[in-house]
């Protein structure tokens, strides 16, 4: 992650069981584990009346206060839930000369997208896709782009499958340099774009994304960057269904989200009907069909998509 190296100062420890009481709304926050912690503060998780949540501490109440009115922004945009709910917002008052800012927000429970798609196929990766790109397609519209997009700050949920955001830190207005953002997933850094936020930004770390999940040690650029990625992205045969999109995605040739979904969407109906033929060539018996063929795993993945929809 590249930003202010001062995030290093911004770890803040609180011991298991430490009870937290906001000094405005007077709500009492009993801290469990740490989660984690980034360019702004640390993340606990929390539990609240039999309730279990995540809360974010820092000392840093100008950014906290930046990260608030982006959830805020998030929850507006309709039809969609694209950040974690906000619950709270508060100070935590540790002395008289000591005070922490303090947000509380939906606790999400699930797994990696690489971890997902390891236990359930890789014909999930088209699916996966296209969630994300619905998500960010209501983002832009909504003049915001996510900015630090990579694996760490998402979230696979179940029931139906479905991706999440659990980290909106580097959520950037359109138009400004992206504030946060880490190499791999920077075109900046590939030398294919500037870090100016647009939707493109976010539709070459897309790619990223679901290359990390077959480099998951990642890999160097070397002395011709843009080469070396497409030589990667060709390499990995899980992935030659969508070559040509993530290959336009990666050059910066689509303008908007919905323009990347579409060919996304093509993609997949390309795999089907394949799968359908060869299916038919094989003598598949019907038994046989939905889970051992390509295909019929593929319209298990379209069911649960389409069932995703539905979910605030």
């Amino acid at each position: 992650m590249k930003m202010n190296q001062a995030w290093k100062k911004q770890g803040i420890s609180i011991r298991p069981g430490t009870v937290i009481t906001g000094k405005w709304h007077q709500h009492r926050y009993v801290i469990r584990r740490k989660l984690g912690h980034g360019a702004v503060g640390t993340v606990y998780l929390c539990e609240r009346n039999g309730h279990y949540a995540a809360l974010k501490v820092s000392e840093n109440a100008t950014s906290m206060t930046m990260e608030v009115n982006v959830l805020k922004s998030l929850d507006k945009v309709q039809g969609s839930r694209l950040g974690p709910s906000l619950l709270d917002v508060d100070d935590w008052e540790v002395s008289q000369h000591r005070k922490y800012s303090f947000y509380v927000m939906e606790f999400l429970q699930g797994g990696s997208l690489s971890r997902f798609i390891g236990r359930h196929g890789h014909e999930w990766v088209g699916i996966l896709m296209l969630q994300l790109l619905d998500d960010l397609e209501q983002l832009h519209r909504a003049g915001w782009v996510f900015g630090d997009f990579k694996p760490d700050n998402l979230i696979v949920i179940s029931q139906p499958p479905k991706v999440r955001w659990i980290d909106v830190g580097g959520t950037t207005q359109i138009g400004r340099s992206i504030k946060e953002y880490t190499e791999f997933y920077d075109r900046g850094y590939w030398g294919l774009g500037s870090r100016r936020a647009e939707p493109g930004y976010d539709l070459f770390a897309l790619v990223m994304v679901f290359l990390n999940i077959y480099y998951p040690k990642r890999f160097e650029k070397g002395s011709n960057p843009k080469a070396t990625l497409m030589k990667k992205l060709h390499d990995v045969r899980q992935l030659r269904v969508y070559q040509d999109t993530l290959k336009k995605a990666l050059l910066g040739h689509y303008r908007t989200s919905a323009d990347m979904r579409q060919d996304v969407v093509n993609a997949i109906n390309r795999q089907r009907t394949r799968g359908r033929s060869d299916s038919r060539t094989r003598h598949t018996t019907l038994s046989q069909a939905p889970f051992k063929e390509g295909g019929g795993i593929l319209l298990t993945a379209l069911v649960y998509y389409l069932s995703s929809l539905l979910l605030p």
